[in-house]
């Protein structure tokens, strides 16, 4: 409405299985008439990619959501100098599932005996995935959660407070990391909160002070300046910061619905059955790629000589991990493109070294 022309959007999808926002989003651009432009990616778009990340990030990053967040900066760069941007968002108006889950699932869960709660997260947490697959296929498609969701509730069902919760809600510590890499972080001394704050709102202050200015935040501005484009967060206005910490929850949680006041906001522009869907986020097939065209270039980096030449990781540890991961076994997806990520930084960084030596 504040355009006198219509507002160019874009998305990415993918040709290869994983999450694809890109037919929802066509929808709505048709919707409010703007002028449309999605690309579709596949892994070799990926793997051109990958060798850049250590140089636009300048540090191991490994939100692997890098990837088409960098794609579609340089697709926007094409027709624009700034893009606006909706970061900020889930964080302001409880958008996260770990938002719902410590609404409903954190006070039953504090409420069942610790040991009760410790006994039943081992035991979810010792059954393989594929055996819980097995189980959960027998729900309605419509009702089953995936196995590694079960996995995560278990270790969050085990939790001993709330802080303990989150940090399991949102870890994704590589096991094969050496102690002695594991510097303290903000993770681990999760900063205090005033005491009137609810769990729900506890958890959402925390995404607003750590996972949102260190990982949403520099992933969307590092891959923006990669590719020359301004980003901007209209809901990191503070006057929409201060606004919306001013909402009592019920505003934001209603229910099972997250976002409810923004939900409410759209439904005056974009008829509901556009936007209610389950919400996919913007992940790459990254668990197939590896085990297929991605393998190579992993298999590379993950090698024992290259992991004892870094000396970050455990190279026991990861190679197991690696080869479960390629046989099937378990997906450990996450914990494999934190260790590509930081032996990739490693690598960059030694070779910048030996050019300025000679």
């Amino acid at each position: 409405k504040a355009s006198s022309r219509p507002i160019n959007t874009f998305t990415i999808g993918y040709q290869e299985a994983g999450s694809d926002d890109a037919p929802a989003a066509r929808a709505v651009a048709e919707h409010i008439g703007a002028d449309h432009t999605e690309l579709y990616v596949t892994s070799a778009d990926a793997l051109a990619v990958i060798p850049q990340l250590p140089s636009i990030y300048d540090e191991p990053f490994a939100d692997s959501s890098q990837i088409p967040t960098y794609l579609l900066c340089k697709l926007a760069r094409q027709n624009l100098t700034v893009a606006l941007t909706g970061d900020g968002g889930d964080e302001l108006f409880a958008g996260y599932r770990r938002h719902l889950f410590t609404g409903q699932f954190w006070p039953k869960a504090k409420a069942a005996p610790a040991m009760l709660r410790r006994v039943a997260a081992n035991a979810l947490l010792a059954t393989p995935l594929d055996a819980l697959d097995g189980g959960l296929s027998l729900l309605p498609a419509g009702r089953r959660p995936a196995a590694r969701d079960i996995h995560k509730a278990a270790a969050m069902f085990g939790a001993a407070s709330v802080e303990a919760f989150y940090l399991r809600a949102t870890s994704q510590l590589d096991p094969g990391v050496h102690p002695m890499a594991q510097g303290r972080g903000f993770r681990e001394s999760l900063p205090a909160l005033p005491p009137r704050l609810s769990d729900t709102e506890r958890v959402m202050a925390w995404d607003m002070l750590g996972y949102l200015p260190d990982d949403i935040l520099v992933k969307v501005d590092r891959a923006g300046m990669a590719a020359s484009l301004e980003t901007r967060a209209p809901f990191l206005d503070h006057k929409v910061v201060e606004f919306a910490w001013s909402l009592p929850l019920s505003m934001k949680l209603r229910g099972s619905t997250t976002k409810w006041i923004l939900r409410e906001v759209l439904y005056r522009h974009v008829p509901r059955e556009l936007v209610e869907r389950p919400k996919p986020g913007f992940a790459i097939p990254l668990a197939q790629w590896l085990r297929g065209p991605l393998r190579d270039w992993a298999e590379s980096l993950l090698s024992e000589e290259s992991l004892r030449r870094e000396g970050l990781l455990h190279p026991r540890v990861t190679r197991r991990l690696w080869a479960d991961h390629l046989q099937g076994r378990r997906d450990w997806q996450q914990p494999l493109w934190n260790a590509l990520m930081l032996q990739a930084w490693m690598v960059a960084r030694r070779e910048v070294s030996l050019h300025r030596a000679d």
